[in-house]
């Protein structure tokens, strides 16, 4: 098991309150995660091996709603914000995954009005 895999990951996907049935709503998403780019050195000089979040994707009921492929000029902690329309109650599913055997998922019930 690597490092970034034994390492508690925090991540928030946040919904409004309410979200209406068939209407445009924002879906935000946060996850704490250094991002280092692979540019940097050390106190030694030795270069710090890249670590970033490679691909986020969001998938409700199974469908892929959003997807985002980052690069090492993101910021540490990335968010991202996308809008997001449903017909109906499901379950939105987001993953991070990234260098150095990152990987998180978590998920949110979506119960529109």
């Amino acid at each position: 098991m690597s490092d970034a895999a034994a390492t508690p990951v925090r991540a928030l996907v946040t919904l409004p309150r309410e979200v209406k049935r068939g209407e445009p709503f924002e879906v935000r998403l946060l996850v704490a995660h250094p991002m280092e780019t692979g540019h940097r050195a050390d106190a030694q000089g030795q270069r710090v091996p890249r670590d970033i979040v490679r691909r986020i994707e969001c998938r409700l009921d199974g469908d892929l709603v959003f997807a985002a492929d980052l690069h090492p000029a993101i910021a540490a902690n990335p968010y991202v914000a996308f809008p997001l329309v449903v017909q109906g109650e499901g379950t939105l599913v987001v993953a991070w995954t990234g260098d150095r055997g990152f990987a998180h998922r978590t998920s949110v019930v979506v119960k529109p009005l």
